[in-house]
This record gives structure tokens, sequence and C-alpha cells, in this order.
């Protein structure tokens, strides 16, 4: 893998644009099949009171955004869920939880126990939760987690104006023990938070700079939602998107560079971009969380009008398929 450095990013981001996007294509068709997709499907298994103050988040309990609050799901319902993702032709089951970080208690051992279920239908696994100590790590792992999922969310120079509560060294922290562990990396960020280039720079910087390169990078457009201290953010453009996807994956041939929140603001011609640009991966499901995602009737559509095909689960670029 190339040796980047700030500069050597700086200038490819900041290349013409048709030439970028030629270059992220040609990167993409060497290691990964043109319209092969990787389907997620994420489920909020504890939603809300969150006791951190991301600037972005509807689920901090700080800010009044009117969501539905719930508890931890049963381990039947999450199974339910995930059966009905897998007829929806998904993967890849993500957990997501609105802790700060997980507690060896009852609400762990549940979710340890989704996790096997998951698994046992035949699909790859995924948890964001929070921070996690490397003892909670390994136990994900032996429950047979296949991912985690920590974002940097955006430079370690900006982290600071959009988060108090939690250090970007926290972050580091967790993604160290998710590599010890041996599960894959999902490590991406948020675009649209008030950023300059110079901060999207610096934080592709931060995720070269990670023990071994993520497997998977979410790249998310702000849902700017109100009662959150962003709910006045002005979205960013296509164009602004599309650059990043395509620089990313020149950095990262080998990730999976997934379309996450903020799609749904998207049109077919916006999406169609950002795959020519290198994302293979996205989220279907009327929700990400607690933010609207298309509908499944959109989903299927594009995937007709595009010829999308399916990823099958636990396969990954045409130089790395061996299950993990």
């Amino acid at each position: 893998m190339a040796e980047w450095t700030v500069s050597s990013i700086s200038a490819l981001y900041h290349r013409e644009l048709l030439g970028l996007l030629f270059e992220a294509a040609r990167v993409h068709q060497q290691h990964f099949k043109p319209g092969e997709i990787q389907v997620n499907h994420l489920v909020s298994v504890k939603t809300g009171g969150c006791p951190e103050d991301c600037s972005y988040c509807p689920q901090a309990a700080r800010y009044n955004t009117g969501i539905k609050k719930h508890g931890l799901m049963s381990r039947e319902e999450v199974r339910t869920r995930a059966e009905e993702a897998k007829e929806m032709g998904a993967s890849r089951v993500c957990l997501g939880a609105a802790w700060r970080e997980v507690k060896d208690n009852d609400q762990f051992d549940r979710v340890i126990d989704m996790v096997k279920d998951i698994k046992s239908l035949g699909m790859e696994t995924c948890c964001t939760l929070g921070l996690l100590t490397q003892a909670q790590a390994d136990r994900l792992k032996e429950a047979g987690l296949h991912a985690y999922n920590h974002n940097l969310d955006t430079s370690p120079e900006h982290y600071g104006k959009i988060i108090s509560t939690r250090q970007f060294e926290d972050r580091i922290r967790t993604l160290t023990h998710v590599k010890n562990a041996d599960l894959q990396v999902c490590c991406g960020g948020i675009l649209g938070l008030g950023e300059t280039e110079e901060d999207r720079i610096q934080f592709l910087f931060a995720l070269t700079q990670l023990e071994g390169p993520p497997e998977s990078i979410p790249i998310n457009t702000l849902y700017a939602v109100p009662g959150t201290p962003l709910e006045n953010q002005a979205p960013i453009s296509i164009w602004e998107l599309v650059r990043m996807i395509a620089t990313t994956r020149i950095i990262f041939p080998t990730a999976m560079i997934r379309m996450s929140a903020g799609r749904e603001k998207r049109s077919l011609e916006d999406q169609t971009l950002c795959f020519l640009a290198g994302a293979n991966s996205l989220f279907i499901g009327e929700k990400l969380l607690t933010i609207a995602n298309p509908l499944p009737e959109a989903d299927h559509h594009m995937f007709t009008h595009l010829g999308l095909t399916p990823k099958a689960p636990f396969s990954g670029s045409r130089h790395a398929d061996a299950p993990h």
C-alpha cells in the first residue's frame, strides 16, 4: 500500500474532477466487480438517551429532537429483523446502540446473543456500541462478530468543535482494540459538519495512520436534525461528496466504501455518480438509526435500473476473497 502523506492526499483530492473520477473507477475495477454492492441493514437496538454531546446526533439526551426512545430490544425481535433483512437481500446486519461505552452487564450479554443469532443465519454482523475495552472486543470476536464500526467523524483538528464528551484519542484506542481482536474495522466520517477541505484531507490522513487500513469506510453526509446544534448547517454539494468518495477509493483500494447517512436526499443520478466514484456499499431499510433512508421501492428501482447486484456475505475484493 502506498505511503500517503498530507501533501500527497491534498494533491489527489484537488485533482480536476473528471481525471479523479476516471482514476477512482480504474482502481475500483481492479479490486471489485463493477456493479456488485454490499447490502447492509442497520438495527437500532437501543435508541436515544445517549450522554454524549455529538453536535449532529438526535440521540443525545441533552437535545430535544423528538425521537422515539426505547431500551434494548429483545433477542427475538432482533433475530426477526435480521431474517427480514436477509429476505430483502442484505448480507450484513449492523447493530447500533446509543451508548457512550459498553458495560459488562446483562445488556452486553444480550448483544452477544444477538450476534450469535445473526451469524447462525449465515450473515455478517457488525456492531456500533461506543467505546470498547480489549476484553469486550475479544468477547465480540468470540461470539462471531465480523466487524466493529467506530467512526473518527472528522479531522483531529475539527473534532473538538463537534464533540467534547469523547476525545479523538478515545476513538483511536477503541479502534486499536478492535484490530487487536482480529475484527474488521469499519471507520469513516461525516461530511458537512462545518469542516474545511483541509479537515477532510486530515481526516483521510488519520485513517491511513490506523493500524492497518479499515476494511469498511462509511461516508456520511450530515442530516441536519432540528433540535441539534447543527440543525441550520447548509448541505454539501454532490460534487463535494463525489470528490471525497473518489479520493477515498484511490487511497483505500480494497475497502468497502459505504454511502451511509444522507443518501435519502440524493437523486438516482447523484447516487450513480457515487458508484462511478468507487462507492460499493449501502444500507437498505426505511431508517438509519433515527433518520430517513430511501424507501425499499426506490432502492429496488435503482438496483434494477443500474444493473446492481448484492455481494454475497463473507466475500471481499478480488484480492481478498477468503472468509474471515
